[in-house]
């Protein structure tokens, strides 16, 4: 039987307030009707911190506006903030800017002059400040469409130079040693997307983006499809990431750490054939290493059974070349381990010097034990940092058609990251926030309920009076001015 059409339809029900249970004698009812209200206080710090890194604005040069600048309401910078800072806020998804381009609060941040879009061009459009959906999908498209709409072409080479250029920024000029770690991570396909290819270690279609960092600093974000090797493109990366760091940090030396993924003849060769630039990376075990490390290993099987410990571990370090691929001997090191479930070996090589560089005070740093424990096993910060960018920036999210597209989202994820990261090291130093992830930073500093006031003479937001850590909202505001001012 069909009803009929009343006051309780679809459209209706939207607009009728929600009954909760009552509190004592009081009803509480719940409807959308607060107005200019924003859950995303923390906003403006992001422009804040982007105010002295220049982030958006050295993004934007990479872009080609061909559009007729008299039509235009959001110009290249703003629709970059809005994608960025959307990510950073959590809203990675596109659809998602289908309501928050009512948010006035993040209109602010995006420089729209008119929070409420009360200045747009069509008279139809008043009233909403900031892009829509498709707005922004066009300018993730417009690489691989050519038609009137698609307008905002990007050149991959200068965003991937600007994404290098900003990370390296951040390092210390005066630094004495960079570890550069190299990581691939795959990203999984529900799709038929562009360059997808069955990869047999995920047991999924997916892409291996190619990640280099400097400690929590993004400096290379390349997506590749997963038919080929996982350290391909390595060298050419690391060509252009060492110019930009000497650039940066003339004196340092550079070490490049991986994991065995990355142990290639030519990675290592190009290493040797540098000044100042060293290699720590894993190295698959196989029945000549097992065979060198043996009486390591025994060694540790004793130790355990006379002191009962829960894992013992012996090292051992010894020259090794393959048969065929290595062109020379090298220095490896191995870890032998045992523990209630076996034994557990593992190896290192690298050209490290075991005594130390000449001239300095190493104190044994670079013996089998410091440098397996102290120096390769760092590394495994390196994937912390490549988990925020996958469960709290989404940066795995590879929804579009083609790759260009995808690897366009995958620059704006790290340039997000880089955001975030800078907000928690120039804001957050010496605070609880200090060693927190990006997601907990979103969390407990970015979403702030706000209410937004505008006047001739100015946009008033008033945060909510119940927010826990607004000593902390004040410290961050602070001194993210200050280093705003500071770089002017």
């Amino acid at each position: 039987m069909k009803t009929p059409p009343t006051a309780s339809s679809a459209t209706d029900c939207n607009e009728q307030p929600l009954f909760f249970q009552d509190l004592g004698s009081r009803k509480v009812v719940v409807d959308f009707s607060g107005g200019t209200l924003s859950s995303d206080g923390g906003a403006l710090l992001l422009r804040q911190v982007d105010a002295g890194l220049g982030l958006i604005r050295s993004l934007a040069r990479c872009f080609q506006d061909g559009r007729q600048q008299i039509y235009v309401d959001h110009s290249v910078p703003q629709l970059l903030a809005q994608r960025v800072y959307g990510l950073a806020l959590g809203y990675e998804d596109l659809n998602d800017h289908e309501r928050l381009r009512l948010d006035p609060l993040l209109a602010a941040a995006c420089d729209k002059r008119d929070p409420l879009g009360e200045d747009r061009f069509n008279p139809a459009h008043r009233g909403v400040a900031l892009a829509g959906a498709s707005t922004l999908n066009r300018l993730e498209l417009s690489n691989n469409k050519s038609t009137r709409a698609h307008k905002l072409a990007h050149d991959p080479r200068q965003i991937e130079a600007c994404l290098l250029q900003m990370g390296v920024r951040c390092l210390p000029k005066h630094a004495e040693e960079i570890v550069v770690d190299l990581d691939a991570m795959g990203h999984r396909l529900h799709g038929q997307q562009e360059g997808a290819h069955f990869q047999a270690y995920y047991d999924d279609y997916c892409y291996l983006p190619l990640y280099v960092f400097v400690g929590d600093y993004p400096l290379w974000a390349q997506l590749r499809t997963s038919d080929q090797d996982g350290a391909a493109g390595v060298v050419a990366a690391l060509e252009q990431i060492v110019v930009a760091i000497r650039k940066r940090c003339g004196r340092a030396r550079i070490i490049v750490r991986g994991d065995g993924g990355f142990c290639r003849e030519e990675i290592m060769v190009w290493c040797e054939g540098q000044k100042e630039i060293y290699y720590c990376l894993g190295l698959a075990k196989n029945p000549v290493l097992l065979e060198r490390l043996e009486p390591a290993l025994i060694r540790a099987q004793m130790r355990r059974c006379l002191c009962g410990a829960a894992n013992v571990r012996e090292f051992a370090q010894f020259e090794y070349r393959t048969g065929r691929s290595w062109s020379r001997a090298r220095r490896v090191i191995g870890k032998a381990e045992v523990t209630a479930q076996g034994a557990n070996p593992r190896f290192v090589v690298t050209n490290l010097p075991g005594a130390g560089f000449a001239g300095q005070e190493q104190d044994g740093r670079f013996g089998p034990s410091r440098l397996y424990e102290e120096l390769y096993c760092a590394r495994g910060e390196m994937e912390n940092v490549l988990k925020q960018q996958v469960l709290d920036l989404r940066a795995d999210r590879m929804s579009t058609h083609y790759l260009a597209s995808n690897q366009l989202r995958l620059w704006l994820a790290a340039f997000a990251y880089l955001l975030l990261e800078r907000t928690r090291a120039l804001g957050l130093a010496g605070t609880e926030l200090a060693q927190a992830t990006v997601g907990s930073v979103r969390l407990k500093l970015l979403k702030v309920a706000a209410q937004v006031r505008l006047s001739v003479r100015r946009v008033y937001v008033q945060l909510s009076s119940a927010y826990p850590l607004q000593a902390l909202f004040r410290l961050c505001y602070q001194r993210l001015r200050a280093s705003a001012l500071a770089s002017g």
